[in-house]
């Protein structure tokens, strides 16, 4: 009997020679919105999956690794956390995270596609947690680069937790000079800019190392960091940027006093797993010691 006989199947096609699986046991929501095309799966093994543009975004089962490894680095290696700024994170779980700290004063997000917003909020209610209606909540639907532009606020920390910068992708425009010469002029002295920055495994490395080149022409310490997100099935990547703080660097009495101040438990951060986020594989760190193409 054909093991795939009971199930739909959802095909996540990562490179013209490479898919992703998953078994579908319930359709919640299907759409497209101004911006993208969405579903919201339910699956036996990773449980509710949220899907744009045929791109799995996050799955219930393992969201918190993602999420965990994109925040609280970046928010543990910051002077302060009074102001954070997500830009993207529509399904609110940054959010959550960035939350969780009782230092946190107020917490912008702003998000272009309020569509999605609505979606996750009705259909994926645990990635908010609460969120939403928090009061340090401060949510804008609108573009991203827009508000860079014409905001005046400074940040203790900017997470960018958009889509890669593809050139068919509504965050291309978001990865450029004048872009980070904005987010600069947005940062506070001390403060730290965290990105999602792709895919890190052997194969699918190359949007990774050249996001890594283009930022080190504007920040000081620019360094790359990975987690393995199941869902994903590949090595998931981030970068963290700063003038004034090495966030690869953070002694471990920094990262277990910022996880110990965290409301509720952390389901993969803290400082043994800061050292391993950190440790570069040698593939990888030759890769990013090479000269080579940058975004302009």
């Amino acid at each position: 009997m054909p093991k795939t006989e009971h199930w739909q199947w959802y095909a996540e096609e990562f490179a013209p020679t490479e898919r992703h699986e998953h078994a579908v046991e319930e359709l919640l929501a299907a759409g497209r919105s101004q911006f993208q095309q969405y579903a919201v799966l339910r699956t036996p093994v990773f449980g509710k999956m949220l899907v744009l543009d045929g791109d799995t975004q996050s799955s219930q089962g393992d969201e918190r690794i993602y999420h965990e490894s994109l925040v609280h680095p970046a928010m543990a290696a910051a002077d302060a956390l009074s102001e954070v700024l997500i830009l993207g994170g529509g399904e609110g779980a940054t959010l959550r995270e960035a939350l969780r700290h009782p230092g946190v004063a107020r917490c912008t997000m702003v998000d272009i596609d309020g569509e999605v917003v609505e979606l996750c909020k009705r259909h994926l209610p645990e990635w908010g947690a609460g969120a939403w209606d928090d009061p340090r909540a401060r949510v804008i639907i609108g573009d991203a680069l827009r508000f860079l532009r014409e905001d005046h606020d400074r940040y203790d920390v900017i997470i960018s937790d958009l889509t890669e910068p593809l050139p068919d992708s509504p965050s291309w425009p978001l990865f450029n000079g004048a872009v980070f010469r904005d987010i600069k002029a947005r940062l506070s002295e001390g403060g730290v800019y965290v990105l999602q920055a792709s895919t890190a495994a052997f194969h699918n490395m190359a949007l990774h190392v050249k996001m890594a080149r283009t930022l080190r022409n504007y920040f000081t310490y620019v360094r790359s960091y990975f987690a393995y997100v199941p869902a994903f099935d590949t090595a998931w990547a981030f970068l963290a940027c700063s003038d004034a703080v090495d966030v690869q660097a953070l002694s471990g009495e920094r990262i277990a006093r910022h996880v110990a101040e965290l409301r509720g438990e952390n389901f993969y951060y803290d400082e043994e797993t800061h050292r391993r986020l950190f440790a570069l594989p040698l593939y990888l760190r030759r890769a990013l010691a090479e000269k080579g193409e940058v975004f302009s």
